[in-house]
């Protein structure tokens, strides 16, 4: 058995304690002041990410660092409550782990979720952005080096990696449930610093209207492993020099938090829709 296959034999056996044949049709992986969604799963299974073998455990504030298995809007669902980033100094391999685990259970939609600054200029704080597209730079992709040909093949391709069918039935559930729903392209950064004025022009003459410090690299190893994604930026802040004011991490939660509730309600819309 390689990694990947002990570290989903883990999770089976854990799940199967209170769940038995429970198999998980979706993953929903939490970002920054996020993780409330989780406590909505019914009869949950929680299991530390410390536990799991290979598993890396996250360092970022407020990230509870744990899986919550269970059901969510009649769906059997996995939860990252809080995920691992670049900045926080682990591998790419490391980071993308999770997310190819949940292709060994069997795991075959995925949904993501981050914080995001605000780039496009008409975007305000609390604004809810479903991802068009990304632009990734972070300097690196996580398929980089041998390819493993049990999740895909060598040149993955992401013409389509925010699937269209997903996005159409996120589009109909903000609808259903009133929620306005931004549209736009997220660009991925390393951090830990935010980003300069100078950068978020660029950004924008690039095509971005949100930065992140996350995301790009699991939704590259998901469209590896040939599964269906749909993301989500919860916009927390504006971006670097369009309000003329300091960033704060602190802040970035404080409205992560604050605004969770809504995303919460529309995560589980679109969960509900799937």
């Amino acid at each position: 058995m390689n990694e990947y296959d002990i570290a989903a034999a883990y999770i089976k056996e854990r799940i199967a304690v209170s769940l038995g044949d429970f198999r998980p049709e979706l993953a929903i992986i939490l970002g920054s002041g996020l993780g409330g969604l989780a406590d909505e799963v019914e009869t949950p299974v929680v299991i530390p990410y410390g536990d799991i073998p290979g598993f890396s455990v996250s360092t970022a504030p407020n990230h509870r660092g744990r899986l919550v298995v269970g059901l969510l809007g009649g769906r059997r669902v996995i939860c990252m409550q809080g995920r691992l980033h670049y900045y926080e100094g682990h591998s790419m391999q490391r980071i993308i782990f999770p997310v190819r685990v949940f292709a060994r259970l069997g795991v075959g939609k995925l949904i993501v979720t981050n914080a995001a600054g605000g780039i496009k200029r008409d975007f305000t704080v609390g604004d809810i952005m479903l991802i068009d597209d990304h632009i990734n730079l972070q300097g690196t992709n996580p398929l980089v080096g041998p390819n493993d040909d049990s999740f895909g093949e060598r040149f993955c391709d992401m013409t389509f990696v925010y699937d269209p069918e997903m996005k159409e039935a996120a589009l109909r559930a903000a609808e259903k449930a009133g929620v306005p729903l931004r549209r736009g392209v997220y660009i991925a950064v390393t951090g830990p610093s935010y980003e300069t004025p100078a950068e978020i022009r660029a950004f924008r003459a690039l095509g971005a209207d949100a930065v992140g410090m996350s995301t790009v690299p699991e939704v590259i190893a998901a469209s590896h492993a040939g599964m269906k994604v749909l993301g989500f930026s919860l916009i927390t802040n504006m971006a670097a020099g369009i309000l003329k004011v300091r960033l704060s991490g602190d802040e970035v939660i404080a409205v992560g938090e604050r605004q969770s509730k809504v995303l919460v309600g529309l995560v589980r819309a679109v969960v509900e829709a799937l």
